[in-house]
């Protein structure tokens, strides 16, 4: 008979899982950081830079402040963590990307089956772009010499050159060697993963019922869906593995009170070792692409909050704004901000403020002390509010400073 967890336990332990609640310290350095990625097991990035990458903001919901150069030394030059598509883009322990050879070979053969494929149709240019790396890698996308090496558009409009790498990259023959000014740079995996690391071969059923398994660690309680989402697993072969986890009993099942399928509870499961706080004391903006909220049927489920990201939505058709962060204080989603980092006039600038039903009443005092920190991190001096949104008169009250109309920044 499978164990019933009331809804705010599961929050409880979804937060504890992923490292929210615990006592920050007092200086971040190496170890603090190597402890919370080597925790997370992944780092998505994102390149939208509106207000902080996507990347650092996981961890300053979980530390605190920290140098992010000292992250970027960390886990942009070639070492302990590399790049690849664990769950989106992310940065991962080099020690995980074996576990990923499946997906790469998964890549290559669906990509060289199509014959009109653009990789089935440029073989002697992917074999180019490997003699290229073989003699002068790293490279970067831009600094390959070749006619082909030009945009065929704005956004995403990518040149063969980098096309082909993202290719190569993808079927694991290349990797990332570190970023320059965030552009990737490539290198042979043979130039960077160490050798017993590379030649690592793990059989497809064994490496995706351990990626099951650190993702229910890492999401503490979770359906098959949520689960399997952590590193972007088939469905089909996450429900193989999660039987067989049961029986070993790396993971426990349960039922939640209110995860239902229409009328009919959801099965769910319990990291083995997951931890039951009683309560959770925490205070944190989290990225759209932390793993508490990216997957935004589980936050709904979670917590009650239904969350889009926004930037890609017409000005006059957004409902909460561009760069929407959800405000975590204790274990309830209390509020949303839109933020951006006015680098040039050194303002961390609220854009937008929304408060979300049962948020605590100290809910603009406790964002108030919060944004203040942020800024401080962000090298800001000070906090400037925008009159939008159902929290921005409270939150500009709590902070001291009166509120503005809605300036001349509107990505």
């Amino acid at each position: 008979m499978n164990d019933t967890l009331s809804p705010a336990l599961a929050r409880r332990v979804a937060l504890a899982a992923q490292g929210l609640g615990r006592t920050r310290p007092a200086t971040v350095g190496t170890r603090q950081l190597h402890g919370l990625v080597d925790r997370l097991e992944v780092l998505q990035i994102d390149s939208v830079n509106v207000f902080e990458r996507s990347h650092y903001l996981p961890v300053f919901a979980r530390l605190g402040a920290f140098d992010k150069s000292q992250l970027d030394r960390l886990t942009f030059s070639p070492g302990r963590y590399i790049e690849y598509w664990g769950h989106e883009a992310t940065l991962m322990p080099v020690e995980s990307w074996p576990l990923f050879r499946w997906r790469m070979k998964a890549f290559r053969q669906r990509s060289l089956s199509d014959p009109d494929s653009w990789a089935h149709a440029h073989g002697p240019f992917l074999q180019w772009l490997r003699d290229e790396l073989a003699e002068k890698g790293p490279l970067a996308a831009s600094e390959v010499e070749h006619d082909a090496n030009r945009r065929t558009g704005p956004w995403w409009g990518w040149s063969d050159v980098k096309i082909g790498l993202e290719t190569l990259f993808r079927w694991g023959e290349i990797v990332s060697a570190g970023r320059s000014g965030f552009e990737r740079r490539y290198a042979l995996a043979s130039q960077i993963v160490p050798d017993d690391i590379r030649s690592r071969e793990i059989d497809r059923t064994d490496a995706i019922r351990e990626l099951l398994r650190r993702g229910a660690v890492a999401h503490g309680v979770g359906t098959l869906e949520d689960l399997a989402d952590y590193f972007r697993l088939p469905i089909a072969d996450a429900r193989v593995a999660i039987a067989e986890l049961e029986d070993a009993g790396e993971v426990l099942p349960v039922t939640v009170l209110g995860w239902n399928r229409g009328a009919r509870p959801r099965q769910a499961w319990l990291a083995r070792d997951a931890r039951k706080p009683r309560s959770i004391v925490a205070d944190a903006l989290l990225s759209p692409f932390d793993p508490v909220v990216w997957a935004r049927p589980r936050a709904e489920r979670l917590f009650n909050f239904r969350y889009r990201i926004e930037i890609y939505t017409p000005r006059h058709k957004r409902i909460h704004g561009y760069y929407v962060l959800p405000v975590l204080l204790d274990d309830t989603l209390a509020a949303r901000v839109d933020l951006k980092n006015d680098r040039q006039a050194r303002a961390l600038r609220v854009q937008a403020a929304w408060l979300e039903p049962g948020a605590p009443e100290n809910t603009a005092e406790r964002l108030a002390a919060l944004l203040r920190r942020t800024a401080e991190w962000q090298g800001s001096e000070r906090v400037v509010v925008v009159d939008r949104g159902t929290l921005a008169a409270p939150l500009a009250s709590a902070l001291g400073v009166a509120l503005t109309a809605d300036g001349d920044y509107s990505p």
